[in-house]
């Protein structure tokens, strides 16, 4: 008796939680993909091996324009109709799609390429310091250059402004987050993968740049038409346009 009650228990207790260790396990499955390649990961993954360049672009729009919407609300820059989309939103999907994509694509793929299979310490330090002082200060000097275009800018000296006043800044953010992103990279992920994760640090700090800066310009402008007081919609131009 003592032996089939032994089994039975172990049968009963071999898998914890019942349904809703199942049904737990069937959506990490689906998220990453597990065993098979029916996850989202999985098959957006193939997506990126099949057609990268689009896929990166879609990506990019997406991501652009969630992180606009996003950061607008958490700095609280609502449009001239009240609320966070704005028709900068649109402009965001248009600058990830053609212009941020493309140009990871293509710097991402000449430093995989200049490293590809250099697995030493000093190779990877190299490929940091590659990536921080030549890689970062293009792709940010061009997220510059689109973002004060976006925000109304028309002419050189406003565009150069811009650039002048936020790369520093953004660039000691990149020094920070950059190396540490990449050696974790380097360390844990595939090369295949490095684009969704690459993606998702990008996403989160330039959520973060955004709303930072919305919120600068907001209190800058309150502060210089409004005195101590909020203004009803809490929408601003960067460029004293009537909306972008």
């Amino acid at each position: 008796m003592s032996v089939r009650f032994e089994k039975e228990t172990v049968k009963e207790s071999a898998i914890p939680g019942g349904r809703k260790h199942e049904i737990a396990h069937e959506i990490g499955e689906r998220l990453t993909g597990g065993d098979t390649v029916t996850g989202y990961l999985a098959a957006y993954l193939e997506q990126l091996q099949k057609n990268p360049l689009r896929t990166k672009m879609l990506t990019s729009a997406s991501l652009s324009a969630l992180q606009e919407v996003l950061a607008s609300w958490i700095a609280h820059d609502r449009s001239k109709h009240g609320h966070y989309l704005s028709a900068r939103v649109p402009k965001m999907a248009l600058y990830g799609a053609f212009i941020s994509a493309p140009l990871g694509h293509v710097l991402i793929a000449i430093l995989q390429k200049l490293f590809k299979g250099r697995t030493s310490l000093k190779a990877k330090i190299l490929q940091i310091l590659v990536s921080n002082l030549i890689v970062s200060p293009i792709q940010n000097t061009v997220y510059l250059i689109s973002m004060a275009l976006i925000a109304g800018a028309r002419t050189f000296h406003q565009v150069r402004a811009t650039v002048r006043a936020g790369f520093m800044p953004v660039m000691k953010v990149s020094w920070i987050t950059s190396p540490l992103a990449l050696a974790f990279a380097q360390q844990f992920l595939p090369e295949h993968t490095w684009v969704p994760f690459f993606n998702i640090v990008a996403f989160v700090i330039g959520t973060y740049i955004n709303a930072h800066t919305k919120k600068k310009r907001l209190a800058a402008l309150r502060k210089k038409h409004y005195g101590d007081g909020r203004s009803n919609s809490g929408r601003t131009d960067e460029y004293s346009r009537r909306d972008y």
